[in-house]
């Protein structure tokens, strides 16, 4: 792999741990601001070692000899806790890390920094000053979004593409009435902002976490406590701390013209690396149509539906995604990183 150019960004331990149960490490990188991610695989032997440098790790960041890096990359409203099921699997062989996009998660955002494109921006420099080489980027619903547009824009820093329920323009109808009246609702100035504030009022963190997943799970049952209890000490924190309103809404309103955009289909056609696309049937929020006419519009992608799950089959089914993804990786040499 050809190193990526850009100025490394020294990292530094963040003080929360939310992933700790799953076996990651918390850091903070300054990239025109704190920049939160954690790197899953580092053994409790190298608490204070580099990122990148564990034991884990070490074949990885050989760039002539260790697979690519890969990159999980978060929807609207996720986190690094959106990837924790998935990411101890995935960290044999090579170094994984997921970050928190600017205003969600542990970094900090507002109205600016939080919309898609500027994410996006996020995104490249992250690859270059952090990572430091080409990476597999792993997007879920927005975060699909982000990956798909670094893949387009800066091809050179994207190794491969697995897009999960990615936010994608829309054949027909919404299938959710209900979500369809939400998204409209908080699209308009003013009456988003009101009715999220109220929103902070009103419920508990648990309960606010109890409708995510109502929402973006097809049985929310299937939540492991584990998860529900990281997800409530996260959103606890964010309550807190931050301003959670306005970088959501930002967020959500440049996602739409995006996703609607001419750019955004030619963007897809473009994009030359392997491509894994996995969408669930019951996904409230994007349509299971829009990941069909994508995968119809570039049957070299790989693809794989899944019956009976929602919009975050990597927290839902994380056993299925896990298994997807370590056969399309093995399938592809330059995702494999075969050792010469």
């Amino acid at each position: 792999m050809t190193p990526l150019t850009g100025q490394r960004a020294e990292p530094h331990v963040a003080p929360w741990s939310f992933a700790a149960p799953w076996g990651a490490r918390g850091w903070y990188s300054d990239l025109a601001g704190p920049v939160h991610w954690v790197e899953f695989g580092a053994p409790e032997s190298s608490a204070g070692a580099e990122p990148g440098v564990t034991d884990s790790a070490e074949s990885s960041s050989d760039p002539t000899t260790g697979a690519p890096p890969l990159v999980f990359v978060h929807g609207l409203g996720g986190s690094h806790l959106d990837w924790v099921p998935v990411g101890p699997g995935l960290a044999g062989d090579r170094r994984v890390v997921a970050l928190d996009l600017r205003g969600f998660g542990l970094t900090p955002g507002d109205r600016r920094t939080a919309t898609v494109t500027a994410n996006v921006d996020l995104l490249d420099r992250f690859l270059r000053e952090v990572i430091g080489h080409p990476a597999v980027l792993v997007g879920n619903s927005m975060g699909g979004l982000v990956s798909l547009l670094q893949a387009y824009r800066n091809p050179e820093t994207v190794a491969g593409l697995a897009l999960l329920d990615p936010a994608l323009p829309q054949p027909g109808p919404r299938p959710d009435l209900r979500v369809v009246g939400l998204a409209l609702a908080l699209l308009v100035p003013g009456i988003g902002e009101l009715a999220l504030r109220a929103e902070r009022t009103w419920i508990t963190p648990r309960q606010r976490v109890a409708n995510v997943l109502g929402h973006c799970f097809a049985d929310p049952a299937r939540a492991s406590d584990e998860l529900v209890e990281a997800l409530v000490g996260l959103t606890e924190w964010r309550m807190r701390r931050a301003d959670t309103v306005t970088p959501f809404l930002a967020a959500m309103r440049s996602t739409i013209p995006v996703v609607a955009g001419r750019r955004y289909r030619p963007a897809m056609a473009a994009v030359r690396v392997p491509v894994l696309l996995i969408h669930g049937e019951a996904d409230r929020l994007v349509s299971v149509q829009a990941s069909r006419a994508a995968a119809a519009a570039n049957p070299h992608w790989q693809t794989r539906f899944l019956p009976g799950v929602g919009h975050m089959p990597q927290l839902e089914v994380p056993e299925l995604v896990l298994a997807t993804m370590t056969g399309w990786l093995g399938d592809h040499p330059t995702l494999r990183g075969d050792r010469s």
